[in-house]
């Protein structure tokens, strides 16, 4: 699975990013897609995801202000961002999850981060 993540950049506090990714490769058996980001000096933390059955999971930091969606017929996923906080400032990274059943656990593949940057 590749992914290839688009749209990042620098915003000033309150501004909005919308950030995409669209998945290629082998997708059979992909059942959930989203974001994760990772700030200087710590770690990677989840951001947003969407299963495939439509249940989303946000950060609490990010609720009411960040909205992930997909398009299962195109295999992409987006992250609107809005009212932007300077600690929302971090690499994101696309991330699709596929279940193993040989092993009984999930597999995860991550695309190259776009970095998103909040400051006045």
């Amino acid at each position: 699975v590749q992914l290839q993540a688009s749209g990042g950049g620098s915003v000033q506090p309150g501004g909005s990013l919308r950030l995409s990714c669209v998945a290629s490769g082998r997708l059979f058996g992909i059942n959930s897609m989203g974001w994760y980001r990772q700030a200087p000096g710590k770690q990677r933390e989840l951001v947003a995801t969407l299963t495939n059955g439509g249940s989303s999971t946000y950060a609490d930091s990010v609720k009411g202000r960040f909205t992930v969606s997909r398009d299962n017929a195109k295999n992409t996923v987006d992250l609107q961002m809005n009212n932007l906080k300077p600690e929302d400032t971090a690499v994101y990274y696309c991330n699709s999850r596929r279940w193993n059943m040989a092993t009984m656990e999930y597999i995860y593949y991550w695309g190259e981060g776009t970095q998103v940057t909040v400051s006045s």
